[in-house]
């Protein structure tokens, strides 16, 4: 399979271009600017693309190619300080790659497989979980793009034959991972107390080494074709009990408090961390049966695996 992966530099991007390569496949990575190109020594092609948007020339990234894995994407900011957020997501998650899968079936590539969010579903789950026949209720400007993209997608693939493949995902956590995964581990790490030992909800969550081989699966199984899928570790579980599966994995004790959840989310309010504190506090899980059955997929790692592996990166990582 010769593949093309956009967003080849980024966290899920190194995996996959990585895993790819491992198992023989011809691997071309897109990179925005020659100096991201030089920091990765993978067995693949690399092409300097420039920055992404509407009006990107990918004719020679797409030569030869019969597979795209497009990551590349304006991805969720906590504080987006842009004038017109949904303007701004919507060229990089629309725009952009409505143009590069009209330029893929012009091109000859056979499938498409796009990166969305399970964010396109909704921000939360009370009585049950997520899957792929709920009704589309993002929320925020990135989850109304990463949507658009997907309805984008689809209208081509019927006017062209393009095969589209759609994956959404919650969390996804791994050797690299940043933002508020690796902050969690330097809390647990220090031994920080968190007032976090009353919260009672339930969240879906994916190992980067999971998602890499769903990916996988999506860009050779037939029966991948022209279907969307929801796809998480199928291990939920309680923000408390993940910061105690992250201690077990540090050889520590979890230092977790009791605190009134309304309380917490006050605090949250005043001190400009609503957004990360409802992402602790409330319930988000993923029903990630249809994959297993279309595909015959079973993640290959155990989410204990995938925090084993994490904790041992972020032990050994150079700061």
């Amino acid at each position: 399979m010769n593949v093309l992966i956009t967003g080849a530099s980024g966290f899920i991007g190194h995996a996959l271009c990585n895993t790819l390569a491992e198992k023989g496949h011809i691997v071309k990575g897109a990179f925005r600017s020659q100096e991201k190109l030089l920091k990765y020594k993978i067995n693949m092609d690399c092409v300097s693309i420039g920055e992404i948007g509407p009006n990107t020339d990918w004719m020679e990234a797409l030569r030869g190619i019969d597979v795209i894995v497009h990551l590349a994407a304006r991805v969720h900011v906590m504080k987006d300080s842009t004038a017109d957020p949904l303007s701004e997501f919507r060229k990089m998650n629309l725009d952009a790659t409505e143009h590069l899968a009209k330029m893929s079936a012009n091109a000859g590539v056979k499938r498409f497989v796009f990166m969305s969010t399970v964010k396109v579903n909704g921000e939360q789950t009370e009585n049950k979980p997520f899957d792929e026949t709920d009704t589309p209720c993002p929320e925020d400007p990135y989850a109304i793009s990463k949507w658009e993209a997907e309805q984008a997608l689809h209208k081509i693939s019927n006017e062209t034959g393009l095969e589209v493949v759609i994956l959404r995902s919650p969390l996804v956590y791994g050797p690299g991972v940043k933002a508020n995964f690796l902050r969690l581990l330097q809390l647990v790490d220090r031994n920080i107390p968190l007032p976090l030992l009353n919260i009672d909800n339930r969240r879906s969550f994916i190992y980067i080494g999971n998602l890499v081989d769903a990916i996988i699966s999506c860009c050779l199984h037939p029966n991948a074709k022209g279907e969307t899928f929801l796809v998480s570790e199928g291990e939920d579980i309680s923000t408390p009990e993940l910061i105690r599966m992250i201690a077990s994995a540090m050889n520590k004790k979890a230092k977790l408090l009791p605190f009134p959840q309304s309380l917490l989310k006050i605090m949250g309010t005043l001190i400009g961390k609503k957004e990360e504190l409802d992402r602790l506090l409330r319930s988000l899980c993923i029903d990630s049966s249809k994959i297993k059955k279309v595909l015959n997929w079973t993640p290959p790692f155990s989410m204990r695996d995938g925090i084993n592996e994490t904790v041992k990166w972020y032990k050994n990582r150079d700061v």
